[in-house]
């Protein structure tokens, strides 16, 4: 019995990969280097930002003593996006209204810094439905690896097979299965409705009873 549901942020409660894509290329773009999309979408997307830069100076050469300006810089340009095109989304706050009156415990796993993730929730009015939020900073090992999920259900007090994990990206979808959470993929934060969430969770527990 599902009795709790975890969100992914960027790509399922905020449209934000592109603004993460756009702010970092924007820094990158500085020093001659760029992300293009296809590598976005296949490798980059749902990273934190440190592990991006650590891949670029592996593959392209990027100079470690720049990750943390580039860093800042990054961070920075994405507050800038966030102030102008973060707004509330009526599917998001009804989905999370009817989800915690009816019981559901709510919280969200990001790979996002914590700064990040509190600006985001509260622009977009989705903070006081949630229990607790966990960002990249609140592990030692971000998405893909587990520990974001298994320390979000620990949490919780619950058992994985309780925690509906609501993802977009691989790098996510590999973090929760390891987990051992049952997952709802997304393709966008157009798909994260309440119907969606019901239907899937209908479904596990016509699943696990079986």
């Amino acid at each position: 019995m599902i009795r709790a549901v975890i969100f992914d942020m960027d790509g399922v409660l905020i449209e934000a990969k592109d603004w993460h894509y756009e702010a970092l290329n924007r820094a990158l773009r500085l020093f001659g280097y760029e992300i293009n999309r296809l590598d976005h979408l296949t490798t980059f997307d749902g990273l934190p930002t440190r592990r991006k830069l650590e891949m670029l100076t592996v593959e392209r050469g990027l100079p470690p003593q720049l990750h943390g300006f580039i860093n800042e810089l990054k961070q920075q340009y994405t507050m800038e996006i966030v102030h102008t095109h973060c707004k509330p989304r009526f599917n998001h706050e009804y989905a999370l209204s009817r989800l915690r009156a009816e019981g559901y415990r709510l919280a969200v796993c990001s790979n996002s810094i914590r700064s990040t993730i509190e600006v985001m929730m509260r622009a977009a009015a989705l903070e006081q439905y949630l229990e607790f939020t966990i960002s990249n900073q609140d592990v030692t090992r971000p998405k893909p690896d587990p520990e974001m999920y298994a320390t979000a259900i620990a949490r919780l007090g619950l058992a994985p097979h309780e925690c509906l994990v609501v993802e977009d990206n691989q790098n996510g979808l590999r973090a929760a299965q390891a987990a051992g959470a049952p997952v709802l993929e997304v393709r966008d934060v157009a798909e994260v409705t309440y119907p969606a969430i019901m239907r899937r969770i209908q479904q596990l527990a016509v699943e696990q009873a079986a």
